[in-house]
Order: structure tokens, then sequence, then C-alpha cells
């Protein structure tokens, strides 16, 4: 990356860009692998045994079926479920809460400024957004966006698990409460989560929490914590053998 670049990305954050010590370049993402980011719809063939459990499935498998997913009271007033982007042999996991009123609109999670923020934010570590794989906890969207009820997250977070198993990540990333809170499955405050490694899942993937961007959009103010939680993961990451 340029250092021009940079300063762009890291403006975009809301401070003054400055040279950092030197670190490893992240791995290039093989540009075939990066899923399509286009509406969401079920895969001709890849369901045909409904009844198969979620640990046999494969992306496209795991894709229709969540695509097909009545588990819960939010499968009647979606538009469409929100499965995911990225590549799918991505060493970095972003994981938000649920999808918002355009990402429900457009199948894709994070868009819109709150998407632009996020993309700055991984500009700002040296990945491109092409280069990670983005998911939430939710599927479908909350009506109003509303926090995700507890027995919604407990219905489809099997779905985020298997996404977990078929990628293999080095590292996950929640950004914001409510994903941090379902995933470790506690009611700490997100202060108290962050600035430490935790682990996720029956593999121990090394976990780390900042803010979502959202919220650093509304309080501008925290957006060097959210910096400084950025370069923690980053040195996380690696250290992580995959």
């Amino acid at each position: 990356m340029t250092s021009s670049l940079r300063k762009e990305y890291l403006a975009a954050l809301g401070f003054t860009p400055w040279v950092a010590r030197a670190a490893a370049a992240p791995g290039h993402a093989d540009p075939d692998a990066v899923a399509p980011r286009s509406r969401e719809r079920p895969v001709a063939g890849a369901s045909d045994d409904a009844a198969a459990p979620l640990e046999a499935l494969d992306w496209e498998m795991l894709r229709a079926r969540v695509a097909a997913c009545t588990r819960c009271s939010l499968s009647a007033t979606r538009t469409q479920t929100v499965f995911g982007v990225g590549n799918p042999r991505a060493e970095w996991l972003i994981v938000g809460e649920a999808p918002g009123a355009e990402e429900d609109r457009r199948g894709e999670p994070f868009v819109g400024r709150a998407g632009q923020l996020l993309n700055a934010m991984l500009r700002a570590i040296g990945l491109a957004r092409e280069q990670v794989y983005i998911a939430n906890i939710l599927k479908c969207r909350p009506p109003g966006n509303r926090d995700p009820a507890p027995a919604e997250s407990a219905e489809c977070l099997p779905y985020l698990e298997r996404q977990i198993a078929l990628l293999r990540p080095k590292i996950m990333l929640a950004v914001g409460r409510i994903a941090a809170q379902n995933l470790l499955r506690t009611e700490a405050p997100l202060a108290r989560l962050r600035q430490q490694v935790h682990a996720f899942g029956a593999s121990q993937v090394p976990l780390v929490i900042t803010y979502h961007p959202a919220y650093l959009l509304r309080t501008p103010t925290d957006k060097r914590k959210a910096w400084e939680d950025l370069k923690f993961a980053r040195e996380v990451c690696a250290r992580v053998q995959r």
C-alpha cells in the first residue's frame, strides 16, 4: 500500500496518520476464491438432502440451507438472508451482530456508511475487504434493527459455527457488544472485553473484540481505541500458526 493511500484510510478513522513499525505483509487473497457479492439465492442442487447435519455441509450447501431457513420468526419478515461475503480461505473472520435495512435489501453484510468505515479500518492494518471473510451472528434482519433476541441468536449461531469450521480462520474480530456477548456467552460490557485474547469454539480460535463501525460513526472519540484494538488483533494474528 502506498503512503498516500495509508494516510487516506487512517484519516477515515479520524486521527492523524503516523508511521508504524514495519509489519509482515498480509497474504494475498486468491481472486478466484472470493465469494461473489450478489443477491443471495438458494444454490440449485446444493440442498438435495435437507436433513443432512450441518457438519456435513460445504459452502454451497450451507448457503442454500441458510437461504431456506425458517428456524425462527425472522424468516417471515426478512427480504433475504445475509449469508456472508469474502474469501472462503481468509485468515481473518469479521463478525457483526445482524443485518440492517440496507444489508437486508442487498444480501451483503456491512454495506453503507458502517461498511465504508469497516473497509477503512481494515485498510489501515493492510487488509482489503476481499482478503477477509465477513459474517453476522444473525443471517436475517431483526425488524426495526432491534437487538437480536436470545432465542434468535441461539437458532442462528450454528450456521456461523459451521462457517468457522469451513473457514478455519487464524483470528476472529468481533465488532460490537452484541456480537461479542453472543460469541462469548457473557453479559460483560465491551470495555471489559477489549484488549484481550479470547477463544471461540472447540477449535479455540483467537477472538479479539472492538467497537462496531456504526457506533464509531456516532462516537468518533472512540476511534482511537478502535485503532488500538486493530493493532492488537494484527499482532495476535501474526503469532498464530494456522
